[in-house]
């Protein structure tokens, strides 16, 4: 062994020892900072973790759900509308290639005394037992013929618990205005935890719930060695476009499509936490090279590279990562598990009905949060360690060369680059179906805005000094403040860019959540004109009044009018979720009155002969590229029926697609006869009491959801403000974070400017001046980050609204700014970092005088 190789090790130990011992040094003396900075990385790891982990828990148990009823099933045939003529089950069954055809009639029947639907299937037992076994009622022993009574229905696990139901107690269904009376016979073979499902012969539901000769689909396991993909081809050319066959990859598909645009909205706005987290880590690393300055010029002189230097800080910064990482996934499993069992598994949203999902560990999700976490505090480090390694030892030594370190981060070109780029982006279309360009376009503004601050800084505060400056009579306090903040831009604007940063997030999501806020209750008060509003329990597309009770119902003494409606759902696209189908009495003159349009009309006269109007949803011009005037074809009427777009309208409530037609035209094409709404308009001298105790004086009133305009308002907006909880959440995660870094950077700029206030009196500036002087400085940087974090906010809010929201749900809304609330939090931002920096520079001005200046003795 050379003299070299025994030197290497010894050089190796002591990196090692010097870096532990740096490490260390700097901990002890900026435990507070280092805290701070910890817990916010935490905290947006800890936001974006839960999130992950409850729509993961959530969308996978759902899914399993779904493909649980379709069991070992490798096509599923369905109609294109909800229900089929069983004329179909033969022909399929008999189709070369079909090893097992297994009929299914699913209906959503309402529970007498409870607000929601139970699913229940009606199966044929002995095609099903091949197909989906899991899904076979459990007869007792004494009773093994129950699995073909008329009488009887099975119950999975969590439906019994729901009902308070056991085998043998009777259970009341309603089939629109019908009760249905059955007897629970047992339970359900196997079904996944949570899911409330009934079970019961096929013939059975037939009778009971008057489907006779409906069916919803038929299953179809194939022979061996069949090519599913050429069967399915083929059968799709013998059945026509009327027909829907699917896999159960569509079954996924059609979840994920659902459900896709909020999770990854929740992803994204939990993730903001983290974004503020890594400007907090820039600032406490960028304050901290600066205050060890000479230190690092002392090392540099000693020795230490430039490339161990960098190494040095960049490893400072990623073990700050690191460990708020690790406690923030910790936190966020906590979280997830939390809201899981108190709050359910939709965080509000409604898409996960009937599961009950468990939070699991996910490794993939845990190393990519736990390498976000890391790489944010490292990008967060990479640019004050570029400029310590960088810097002339001879330099660095001088005292009041501090601000010279930060000199770089005015140049504005790259900032000016990003925010070019940011509004580039938002002209592009989504990508998968989510608005990517849109996120990445409020990535670059964020970044952009808070890397020009310090040239804002600059100049405002210069203006401000001259200004200050050129006056006769013009106090000390005032002058000191501005001349140092006019002096000091790079020190000015890393104070101020934590609240640049955490104010635009705050205004961009406020003005957000307002704008969709003021929006659906404006679109309610457009759609709810009528006094008082009837619908029949919830029976999916089953049930719904008569043509005779409808005519009673228009009858009852007060209505002047009754306006019926009948909403049923249609599929266009087998790997997309169904679409609404809403027949209702409409002016075809004026669809407006009934409906919030929002563009130009097709006049009655250019419809051809035979042709039917129909009005779309924001949603199907996206989704299916509809536009005004475009003929159509749905699967309604005789074939070759042409429908015409004579308009879009706005929905708030179906993000995945609807249609409007005039309810005439539907019974024309359907010979569907029955309604499943009513919009009552009461006569004049007549109370709305009156009319609505008349409407519970029919005989079917039982099955009747009554309800008035502002009941249903009211209750929209309490559903609206459950989903987004998460965004309110995340608002005062950002107020949190964003006074977190005001209180740090002030302690930090406090202690590093020790000498500067005691040089201040030396020359006969008091304590309470300087104390004034701290607390001018933070007054005025957070009102100048404030003002620039509503114009960045602004801007964001815009994406948001105009870009971001129509992408992801396929609706639009106006933009509405909640100058109360934005107030209100500048205020409370603005009178905590006039606090923070007192009580910050009590600590300084404590210090004699002499010994804060000895260092330039």
């Amino acid at each position: 062994m050379t003299p070299a190789d025994r030197r290497r090790p010894a050089r190796t130990h002591g990196h090692r020892t010097l870096t532990r011992w740096l490490l260390g040094a700097e901990w002890r003396s900026q435990r507070g900072r280092a805290i701070v900075a910890l817990a916010t990385i935490a905290l947006g790891v800890a936001l974006g973790y839960a999130v992950q982990l409850i729509n993961s828990a959530a969308f996978n148990e759902f899914s399993a759900a779904a493909r649980s009823l379709s069991g070992q099933a490798d096509l599923q045939v369905r109609g294109v509308r909800a229900f089929v003529d069983e004329s179909v089950y033969p022909r399929l069954a008999t189709t070369a290639g079909v090893a097992i055809a297994s009929p299914v009639l699913a209906l959503d029947v309402s529970v007498t005394d409870h607000n929601a639907t139970l699913p229940v299937l009606g199966i044929d037992v002995f095609r099903a037992s091949r197909i989906a076994p899991d899904l076979t009622g459990v007869p007792s022993p004494e009773r093994p013929f129950d699995a073909l009574a008329s009488d009887t229905i099975f119950l999975s696990t969590a439906a019994q618990q729901w009902l308070g139901a056991k085998a043998g107690d009777e259970l009341t269904l309603r089939n629109g205005t019908s009760v249905v009376q059955l007897r629970v016979a047992g339970g359900i073979a196997r079904t996944r935890p949570g899911q409330r499902l009934g079970i019961m012969d096929i013939a059975a539901v037939q009778w009971k719930f008057g489907m006779a000769g409906k069916l919803s689909r038929v299953d179809l396991q194939l022979q061996r060695g069949v090519d599913r993909e050429r069967f399915r081809r083929d059968l799709q050319n013998q059945l026509g476009d009327q027909w829907v066959i699917a896999e159960a990859r569509d079954v996924d598909s059609r979840t994920d499509r659902l459900s896709r645009a909020y999770r990854i909205n929740m992803d994204v706005l939990a993730l903001v936490a983290l974004f503020t987290g890594a400007f907090l880590v820039f600032s406490t690393q960028a304050l901290s090279v600066v205050r060890r300055r000479a230190q690092f010029a002392m090392l540099r002189v000693l020795g230490l590279t430039r490339g161990r230097l960098l190494r040095q800080i960049l490893l400072e910064g990623a073990l700050l990562g690191l460990l708020g990482s690790l406690g923030g996934l910790a936190l966020g499993y906590a979280l997830a598990a939390g809201a899981l069992h108190f709050f359910g598994s939709d965080l509000g949203g409604g898409y996960f009905p009937g599961v009950q999902p468990q939070v699991h560990f996910e490794p993939l999700a845990s190393a990519v949060f736990l390498a976000l976490g890391v790489a944010v505090a490292v990008l967060g480090s990479l640019a004050p360690a570029l400029e310590a390694a960088r810097a002339r030892p001879a330099a660095a030594l001088k005292a009041g060369a501090a601000e010279g370190a930060l000199a770089r981060l005015a140049t504005p070109w790259p900032a000016l680059l990003c925010l070019v780029s940011g509004a580039v982006l938002t002209q592009a279309p989504p990508l998968f179906d989510a608005p990517i360009a849109g996120y990445a376009a409020v990535a670059l503004l964020l970044i952009g805005g808070i890397a020009l601050m310090p040239r804002i800084t600059a100049v405002v505060f210069g203006v401000a000094s001259r200004a200050r400056a050129a006056r006769v009579r013009s106090g000390a306090v005032a002058t000191l403040a501005l001349a140092r903040l006019a002096n000091a831009p790079g020190h000015a604007s890393i104070a101020m860019g934590g609240v640049l940063s955490s104010f635009a997030l705050i205004v961009a999501m406020a003005i957000m959540v307002a704008s969709f806020r003021v929006s659906v209750e404006d679109w309610l008060v457009h759609l709810l004109s009528a006094d008082v509003y009837v619908r029949v329990a919830q029976n999916g597309d089953t049930g719904g009044l008569s043509l005779d009770q409808q005519r009673r119902l228009a009858a009852v003494p007060g209505i002047a009018k009754a306006a019926f409606a009948r909403i049923s759902h249609i599929t266009l696209d087998p790997a997309r979720p169904d679409i609404a189908l809403l027949a209702r009495e409409i002016d075809a003159a004026d669809p407006g009155a009934n409906l919030q349009m929002t563009g130009p009309l097709l006049p009655p006269r250019e419809l051809h002969d035979g042709e039917v109007a129909v009005w779309v949803s924001e949603a199907m011009v996206d989704l299916y590229g509809y536009a005004l005037g475009q003929r159509v074809r749905l699967p309604l009427g005789v074939r070759g029926q042409v429908f015409v777009v004579a308009g879009v309208w706005r929905d708030y409530v179906r993000q995945s697609g609807a249609v409007q037609m005039r309810l005439a035209d539907y019974r024309r094409l359907t010979a569907d006869m029955s309604a499943t709404d009513v919009a009552v308009s009461v006569a004049r001298d007549v109370s709305v009491e009156r009319v609505i105790a008349g409407l519970r004086a029919l005989p079917f009133s039982a099955a009747l959801e009554i309800s008035q305009p502002g009941d249903i308002r009211a209750r929209t907006l309490v559903i609206f403000d459950r989903s987004f909880a998460v965004t309110y959440l995340l608002e005062a995660v950002a107020i949190v974070i964003g006074l977190f870094g005001v209180a740090a950077t002030f302690s930090a700029q406090t202690l590093a400017r020790a000498r500067e206030f005691g040089m201040l009196r030396h020359v006969g500036v008091t304590r309470s001046q300087i104390l004034a002087i701290r607390a001018l400085e933070g007054g005025m940087l957070t009102a100048c980050g404030i003002t620039v974090g509503f114009v960045l906010g602004f801007a964001i809010s815009l994406i948001l609204v105009f870009v971001v929201n129509p992408q992801s749900f396929h609706w639009t809304m106006s933009l509405h700014v909640p100058w109360a609330i934005l107030s209100t939090v500048a205020a409370v931002m603005l009178a905590s970092s006039c606090t923070t920096a007192v009580v910050a520079g009590r600590g300084a001005v404590s210090v004699d005088a002499v010994r804060a200046v000895k260092e330039d003795w």
